[in-house]
C-alpha cells in the first residue's frame, strides 16, 4: 500500500508541470519533497479526485469540464506547532451561515502560535452536543478576497486536541459555497482573522480546463 501511494504521488507530481499545477517550478522530484509535506501533496491529489466524483460540490455543467483545483505549493513554514488551551466553560452560540441560517456551536478552545514571526490566536469550534470527533477551524488572512476565497477558509481538526497541536495550513480549503451557492457555509467569526498572509492551501476557485 505504501509503495502504491509513493508511486501514485510520483506520477502526480511529475505531471504537475504539464498542468501548470505549480506556478513557481516546472517539476517536482519526490525525493526532494520534505517528508513533512508528503501528506500535504497527497491531500491535494485526493481533493482533486473528490471534486471529480459523486460527492463533488460542483454543478453538473462545471463538473464535466473540471480538471483540477488551484493550490499554493506546499511549504513547511506553514506547518505550525500551536499551544492549545481548552475553553473552561463552553457555551452554545449561533454561528451564522451564508444562507441566513445558523449552526449551534461552542468554542472548544484556542490555539496560540506564531506565524511569520507574528503571534496569532485562533478559536476552535465544535458542534453543540456533537457525537463525532470533528473540530472546525475557520480563518481569514491577508490573502482572503485577493488570491483566496473572500469568505475565508477552513481547516479540519479532530477531537480531542492535546496540549500541542500541529496546524497544517497547506490543507486549508474553501467552503462548498465557494463553488455552489446552494450550500450553507458557516461564516468565519471575525475573531479568527490572522494578521499575516497565509500563502498555503487552496486558492480562489477558478474553473481550470487543463
Amino acid at each position: 500500500m505504501r509503495l502504491f501511494t509513493l508511486i501514485s504521488l510520483l506520477v502526480f507530481l511529475a505531471s504537475c508541470a504539464e498542468k501548470r499545477y505549480h506556478e513557481d517550478q516546472t517539476s517536482v522530484d519526490l525525493d526532494t519533497v520534505p517528508l513533512a509535506l508528503q501528506e500535504s501533496y497527497k491531500w491535494q491529489l485526493e481533493k482533486n479526485e473528490t471534486f471529480k466524483g459523486a460527492e463533488s460540490p460542483l454543478r453538473p455543467k462545471e463538473k464535466t469540464v473540471f480538471k483540477r483545483l488551484s493550490f499554493f505549493t506546499p511549504d513547511t513554514s506553514f506547518l505550525v506547532n500551536a499551544r492549545f488551551e481548552l475553553e473552561p466553560e463552553p457555551k452554545a452560540f449561533d454561528m451564522p451561515t451564508t444562507t441566513n441560517s445558523f449552526t449551534k456551536e461552542v468554542v472548544y478552545g484556542r490555539l496560540f502560535f506564531s506565524l511569520k514571526g507574528v503571534p496569532q490566536v485562533l478559536e476552535v469550534y465544535r458542534a453543540f452536543e456533537a457525537q463525532d470527533d470533528y473540530l472546525f477551524l475557520p480563518f481569514f488572512d491577508k490573502t482572503s478576497g485577493v488570491s483566496t476565497y473572500g469568505g475565508g477558509r477552513y481547516i479540519d481538526l479532530r477531537y480531542p486536541l492535546a496540549d500541542s497541536v500541529l496546524i497544517d495550513f497547506n490543507k486549508a480549503y474553501n467552503p462548498y459555497c465557494a463553488y455552489n451557492p446552494k450550500y450553507a457555509c458557516a461564516l468565519v467569526p471575525p475573531v479568527n482573522t490572522l494578521t499575516v498572509a497565509v500563502e498555503a492551501g487552496e486558492k480562489k476557485f477558478e474553473l481550470l480546463y487543463r
